[in-house]
């Protein structure tokens, strides 16, 4: 299937390891010209000459902390300064720490909604006026199955996520007349380092090791084993891409079946 992606411009934030490189590195091999972001300009521009060396296309890093309230609009215009406008969006950022309701200040709870939440918000928001521009605009936020089942240990993720999900949901109603989508993906538990440092803080909390602790969370999973970034990315790029014209306001497990509901 042609995904109809040649030549469409994105950016991906979050991207210079995991799920966000995974989405970055996909994009790129269909044809897009991608501009990736991350905290760490280091690795982001390492990351980049890795796409752009393996996929043949022009990669632009554009570091920044997307928690810091300014850096979102910054980003944005210069993405579209190296791009020459915007057509897809991905808004992806680290997780919160886990821990435990009282274990939390409100400082920490703070800290989370602006890097889980309020970088989503403030990231539409700049790219508004250039998404109505594109044809093909589209938006893709990550989130985590713990929206629909909470995950043990992680009372940050599992409540600000959820009001992500539920942005997502209501800009797709919102701004379908203008020709954007927003849909969201709510990863499972795949091979990230952000999975390694959670596995890490549950083998120090229970007294145990990081691999028993991967082998008692695979047994829950139904296919018994974690997702490799690609079988992420590929249903995220489909998501963003003009092949799926018709969806919208789609909250989609990519989890193994982890999540037990029906709905």
């Amino acid at each position: 299937m042609d995904l109809g992606l040649k030549g469409k411009r994105a950016l991906v934030t979050g991207a210079s390891r995991g799920l966000g490189y995974a989405i970055a590195n996909t994009l790129a091999e269909e044809g897009c010209r991608v501009a990736i972001n991350s905290r760490s300009a280091e690795k982001l521009s390492a990351s980049a000459k890795e796409i752009a060396d393996a996929q043949d296309v022009p990669v632009f890093a554009l570091p920044a902390d997307m928690s810091d309230a300014s850096a979102p609009e910054s980003i944005i215009k210069q993405a579209v300064d190296a791009l020459g406008g915007l057509d897809l969006l991905v808004t992806n950022a680290g997780g919160p720490p886990p821990g435990g309701f009282e274990s939390f200040s409100e400082e920490d709870w703070a800290k989370g909604i602006d890097l889980s939440l309020m970088s989503h918000v403030r990231l539409i928001k700049a790219a508004l006026p250039y998404l109505r521009e594109s044809d093909a605009a589209s938006v893709l936020t990550i989130t985590s199955y713990s929206v629909k089942q909470p995950i043990p240990n992680l009372v940050l993720s599992n409540s600000i996520r959820a009001a992500t999900v539920g942005l997502t949901k209501t800009l797709a109603l919102e701004l379908g007349g203008d020709g954007i989508r927003f849909n969201s993906i709510l990863p499972g538990w795949t091979k990230t380092e952000r999975v390694a440092e959670l596995m890490g803080a549950r083998a120090q909390a229970n007294g145990t090791s990081v691999d028993e602790e991967l082998s008692k969370q695979m047994k829950e999973c139904p296919l018994g084993r974690m997702a490799e970034p690609q079988e992420f990315a590929n249903p995220a790029v489909f998501l963003l891409s003009p092949a799926a014209s018709y969806i919208t306001g789609v909250m989609l497990t990519v989890d193994g079946g982890m999540y037990k509901g029906t709905l």
